[in-house]
């Protein structure tokens, strides 16, 4: 059976996914509800609406990076290794940076990319506008992104 090292890696990968894939799940949704209406109206403006949609989609990704780098880091995908509780805890906390920011930023900066959608809908050329708008938020999602990996790269399996 799996050692406790070995869970609270798993633990650790698991939340990084599933919290991060949740925020950019809502966030993907929350702007393509918004941008629906949008295109129903001018259906030429899906290219810049699409623009918008995908950018809360990224933190799904970031998670699924870190989940991914734990997981081989213990071994999962060659031949599970031993880890001990102190390393089984530094994985899990490695995880939260990108499993709890990426969550909260995902939801956060649909919220932005729907009102940016918003001025598409009325100013069809502010894309670039209504994109930095979103990609501030993204900037937060980026930095938890890189302290999750840089814990990772301490821990010694």
């Amino acid at each position: 059976m799996f050692s406790t090292g070995v869970i609270l890696a798993l633990i650790g990968a698991g939340l990084s996914m599933i919290l991060a894939g949740i925020g950019s799940a809502f966030g993907v949704g929350l702007v393509g509800q918004a941008g629906s209406g949008v295109v129903t109206e001018d259906p030429d403006k899906f290219g810049r609406v699409l623009v918008l949609q995908i950018l809360p989609g990224t933190q799904g990704i970031y998670g699924f990076l870190i989940s991914f780098l734990i997981l081989n880091t213990i071994g999962v995908f060659t031949g599970i290794k031993e880890v001990s509780v102190a390393q089984g805890w530094a994985l899990f906390l490695a995880a939260m940076p990108i499993a709890i920011v990426g969550l909260l930023s995902a939801i956060f900066q649909a919220k932005v990319a729907a009102a940016g959608v918003n001025i598409l809908a009325k100013r069809p050329g502010e894309l670039v506008k209504a994109m930095i708008f979103a990609v501030m938020v993204e900037t937060y999602a980026v930095l938890a992104l890189l302290i999750s990996f840089l814990m990772l790269q301490g821990i010694q399996i």
